[in-house]
């Protein structure tokens, strides 16, 4: 029995193609600087806005027609949900999936009556992974729907509330050593405060370190070896999240001596949202050798919230892929965090979402690799701190001369010589060519 009856395995066909079930850029086995498009990119579905979004929003109930989910939280339907779900990553011929823990499974009378029904589904994952070859690429843990997690999970002001979520991530990261998962994800999503006159910060911090020291002991004890990455985040669901970006998450992790175990999963909504690019936010992670995975979305420019939209726009990915190109990815993905709108209510919107998504990170992809082939804004940056070769800049660079040494030369110099134009118009007409020219 199928739950896409009208859908085949998704082919390439090329650009000039208008099936609209069907790859125009995204050809997995093409090679493009050395690996196939299917390595470079490792896409991944997300388990919980494709399986488990209902469609609602504050002024709104659900809206999507999932006609093989009964809508009740039995096993049964969580363990069909499973089998609907690889039906879809098997068409649509996505590599990996994510989840989190009560994305697969709910919850139950308990604890001990949660991991329970967790293990049963599971069950089922693993069956179907080895069935169908789809991977997982990452699992975590959900620390902030159930009105347990009010405070916060690892940052909570409450013993037994972080005693139960070292207990959930425990069970969660047992899972996703069994399933073979690649990494490990933590998004703090209540991990911050609403109001700093009820905040004990640094206490909060203290325990939100002590806890991912734990996880890396439990890790090292089950014989876990994917990657923990942490998910940077301003605002929303909180005022303010501790893991509001990429800079602030790499002081974090330096803070409490855990750089060498994990990296970020940079999110493209949550970039804009802390007030920066998704370009700023990979590179910055990029060159502290922090970036591990990505989260592909997009958000309303007129909106101020976390729309979480497919990404469609040929800039944003190229832009992208110039960072991924750069900094390589593995063993993280590029993972559609990204819900279909509202009105798009109908099972098949799932594939066209994912398609358009696939095929604008494959376009991507090949302009980012055409410029980089050329060194075409490579030899802009070049010519731009070209000074920097001279032997003053390579004094500097060292660390072999002071303020004393710099004022000195300034002195007998008297100014500072002329400044080199940035191009800046000049970079942006040349990505223009070559998404014209790929």
């Amino acid at each position: 029995m199928t739950a896409f009856p009208t859908v085949e395995k998704v082919q390439y066909e090329g650009p000039d193609s208008d099936n609209p079930l069907a790859f125009r850029w995204y050809n997995p086995e093409e090679i493009v600087e050395g690996k196939t498009m299917k390595e470079h990119l490792r896409f991944t579905v997300c388990y919980w806005h494709t399986f488990r979004g209902s469609g609602a929003d504050p002024f709104g109930m659900g809206t999507m027609q999932r006609p093989w989910d009964d809508g009740t939280d039995s096993v049964e339907n969580a363990c069909n949900r499973a089998r609907v779900a690889f039906e879809f990553f098997e068409k649509l011929d996505a590599p990996f999936y994510a989840f989190h823990d009560r994305d697969v499974a709910p919850e139950g009378s308990s604890l001990s009556h949660t991991n329970e029904i967790f293990d049963s589904v599971a069950a089922v994952l693993k069956e179907e992974q080895e069935r169908s070859g789809v991977k997982l690429l990452w699992g975590t843990a959900n620390m902030f729907t159930h009105p347990r997690f009010m405070h916060g999970a690892a940052t909570t002001c409450n013993v037994d509330v972080y005693t139960y979520a070292a207990a959930q991530v425990k069970k969660a990261m047992e899972v996703t050593h069994m399933l073979g998962g690649e990494n490990y994800v933590f998004w703090g999503g209540r991990e911050g405060y609403m109001n700093l006159y009820n905040t004990d910060m640094k206490r909060e911090l203290d325990h939100l370190g002590q806890f991912f020291h734990m996880a890396v002991d439990y890790a090292k004890e089950i014989g876990f070896k994917g990657q923990f990455l942490i998910e940077p985040k301003p605002k929303e669901p909180t005022k303010h999240q501790y893991d509001s970006d990429a800079a602030a998450c790499i002081n974090f992790l330096r803070a409490y001596n855990l750089m060498d175990h994990f990296k970020l999963n940079i999110e493209t909504n949550h970039a804009t949202l802390a007030g920066h690019t998704m370009m700023h936010e990979l590179d910055y992670a990029g060159m502290q050798g922090a970036l591990g995975s990505i989260d592909a979305n997009t958000g309303d420019m007129l909106l101020g919230w976390d729309t979480d939209q497919f990404p469609t726009d040929y800039y944003l990915t190229t832009q992208t892929m110039l960072c991924l190109l750069k900094y390589g990815l593995a063993p993280g993905g590029v993972n559609f965090d990204a819900k279909v709108r509202r009105e798009s209510f109908e099972p098949i919107d799932l594939f066209h979402a994912h398609i358009g998504g696939m095929d604008a990170f494959a376009k991507g992809l090949k302009v980012a690799a055409a410029i980089r082939a050329d060194n075409a804004l490579g030899q802009i940056v070049e010519e731009r701190y070209s000074s920097w070769n001279s032997e003053l800049g390579k004094k500097i660079e060292s660390g072999s001369v002071g303020f004393k040494e710099l004022e000195a030369l300034m002195l007998e110099k008297g100014d500072a010589q002329v400044q080199r134009s940035g191009r800046q118009e000049l970079c942006e007409n040349i990505v223009n060519r070559y998404l014209d020219k790929v």
